[in-house]
């Protein structure tokens, strides 16, 4: 393989990339490289270290499906297995190779004349492959609140996804500001350590109970000796919760079963009236992701704890002051506030045919044919791209479906003799088009909340409409009709 000239460039290596790179290899590619921003491979599960991180798929869910784990501990299995289980796997399937660390992506950009893309890195290193595949996922990019005085503050701040480990919050006086996916498995770990906490909620979220287990020796035994059991047990834990899918998609009102469940966790955990007021969402179950927690609740009702609702006013120097007058005098502030979603896919530095930029594409919001690929930006291909998030299953299933798309485009390369792929205008237009009328009837936008779902025009660019296995029939193989072939 030629360093500066490989037929591949795939950016990331967290589940998307290390998935397409095994995934070449199994298909007897080999001419590629990962280009990895971060000291190792995994991707958000490298990055996230917070105390209490952990998934809130089941584990024999979120793996790839050709690489089943029977031994996972957990029916929920905390980062440091997950990140393990990427660390193995791309061991076994001989990927880190091709991995190069610590090289930061600057600038793609078409080269129409040559048929490749001038990938150059933070060290001004230029590759020149045929394609890239970009694996970035939406959440890397720390999201911040915009708050008066926020840069003021004096004590130690710092975001879930960039915990600083060498702080020691004990006995410390800590402020939460968020109530997010994050947010509600840290808060626990904090309280147990700080000496007042105040946990700053903006919008309520809808929580349900965590049905965590660890798993016996006899039962990992069992998926591992006994043929068919693991990819079984997988399979129910993929249809239990794809049947979640349909209050999300076809009507908000046959959700009141999962609403009843997360409001009888309440009445359970929260005693005092006064606070399970505050923690009841008042907005249709599924606007929001619906998180899963067992101790967030218990965590609002230790005396050290106290939930703050009114909006913050201001930021000083040692203290937050709310909407409402009061003063909080905090050594620590940290930020569970999630990632630039829409922003990680938008603001990345791609130049296409004609010099066009990805942003003047996406002016009016970002889109891409199958979530994947889009018009006048041949041979680039984006996982987890456009609306292919989930409120209801695993990513990692969208992110395989997508992979196969993407191997069936380099199948029509070859077998057309073409240099370059890129979808029909048409093609984009009649599926964003569709899709959107989907989304507008759906949960997420008529369930009378404001989410990371929807861009600011209030457009759903993350998640996909339906069930998962519509994305599987419908994308796992690109249709050669809808695609350009360039020779």
């Amino acid at each position: 393989m030629d360093e500066r000239h490989p037929a591949i460039v795939i950016v990331g290596s967290g589940f998307a990339g290390l998935g397409m790179a095994i995934q070449l290899k199994r298909h007897g590619f080999h001419d590629f490289v990962v280009l990895e921003k971060s000291p190792a491979l995994g991707g958000t599960w490298h990055d996230n270290t917070y105390p209490g991180c952990a998934c809130d798929v089941p584990s024999h869910m979120y793996s790839f499906s050709f690489e089943l784990n029977p031994g996972w501990s957990r029916m929920f299995a905390p980062q440091p297995e997950i990140r393990a289980y990427l660390e193995r796997t791309a061991d076994k399937y001989d990927v880190r190779r091709h991995i190069r660390f610590g090289v930061a992506v600057e600038t793609m950009e078409y080269d129409e004349t040559a048929r490749r893309w001038n990938v150059t890195t933070a060290d001004g290193t230029v590759l020149r492959p045929r394609a890239v595949v970009s694996g970035i996922g939406a959440l890397h990019i720390p999201k911040y609140p915009d708050l008066p005085g926020i840069e003021n503050f004096r004590g130690t701040a710092f975001h879930s996804a960039e915990w600083d480990h060498s702080y020691d919050l004990t006995g410390k006086r800590v402020a939460v500001i968020g109530t997010g996916a994050s947010a509600i498995q840290f808060v626990p770990k904090v309280a147990e350590q700080a000496a007042e906490l105040v946990v700053f909620q903006r919008t309520a979220p809808w929580i349900q109970p965590k049905p965590d287990f660890t798993f016996p020796a006899p039962a990992r035994g069992l998926l591992k000796t006994v043929p068919g059991a693991a990819r079984a047990f997988r399979n129910g834990i993929y249809w239990v919760l794809e049947a979640r899918a349909v209050g999300f998609t076809i009507d908000p009102r046959l959700s009141g079963p999962q609403k009843q469940v997360a409001l009888r966790h309440i009445r359970r955990q929260i005693p005092d009236p006064e606070l399970r007021a505050k923690v009841t969402p008042d907005y249709t179950i599924g606007c929001k992701r619906i998180l899963l927690s067992n101790d967030y609740y218990p965590a609002l009702t230790r005396p050290n704890v106290e939930l703050e609702t009114a909006g913050i006013a201001e930021v000083r120097e040692h203290s937050i002051v709310t909407a409402d007058g009061r003063e909080y005098q905090v050594d620590a502030i940290i930020y569970g506030t999630g990632f630039k979603v829409t922003d990680a896919l938008a603001e990345q530095r791609v130049v296409g045919r004609d010099g066009v930029k990805i942003q003047e594409v996406w002016a009016n919001g970002i889109e891409a044919y199958r979530g994947t690929t889009v018009p006048g930006f041949p041979n680039l291909f984006f996982l987890l791209g456009p609306n292919t998030g989930l409120g209801h299953n695993s990513v990692v299933f969208m992110i395989e479906v997508q992979i196969q798309h993407v191997l069936s485009c380099l199948r029509l390369l070859a077998e057309h003799g073409a240099d370059a792929i890129e979808p029909r205008p048409a093609a984009l237009r009649r599926f964003n088009d569709r899709m959107q009328r989907r989304l507008r009837r759906a949960v997420w936008n008529e369930g009378g909340c404001q989410s990371w779902y929807l861009d600011e025009g209030g457009v759903n660019r993350t998640l996909w409409p339906g069930h998962t296995f519509e994305f599987w029939a419908s994308t796992r193989k690109a249709r050669p009709e809808d695609y350009i072939l360039i020779r």
